[in-house]
């Protein structure tokens, strides 16, 4: 079993990005932003969709992040994400944004 988990966990590309622009997003059933996130030029620009207004959008743009890019496309009202950032979330619904180390470079992979 732990050899199963283990080859589906390394399925899952995960990877360091930057989030680059930061809208609203209004036509989302709960609050979001919509996020464009560079994982550099071998994977370039991606969009999400993300529940993480309790940050300013003055603070996400420029912040390094973790993401999922291998999960395909999702329709989220009129926009598609197409990546998953990665997140905590405490026991009152605040999301807190998982960064990687100072030294990581975008596109660098999570194993």
């Amino acid at each position: 079993m732990e050899s199963n988990l283990y080859n589906i966990f390394s399925e899952i590309d995960i990877r360091v990005g930057k989030i680059v622009k930061v809208q609203e997003f209004p036509e989302a059933k709960n609050p979001s932003y919509k996020l464009d996130i560079d994982f550099s030029d071998e994977l370039g620009i991606m969009k999400s969709s993300a529940q993480i207004t309790n940050y300013k959008i003055e603070d996400l743009t420029g912040l390094a992040c973790i993401a999922v890019v291998n999960l395909g496309k999702k329709q989220i009202g009129p926009y598609i994400s197409e990546c998953l950032i990665l997140g905590s979330i405490n026991k009152e619904g605040k999301v807190f944004l998982l960064e990687p180390n100072s030294d990581a470079k975008l596109g660098d992979r999570i194993y």
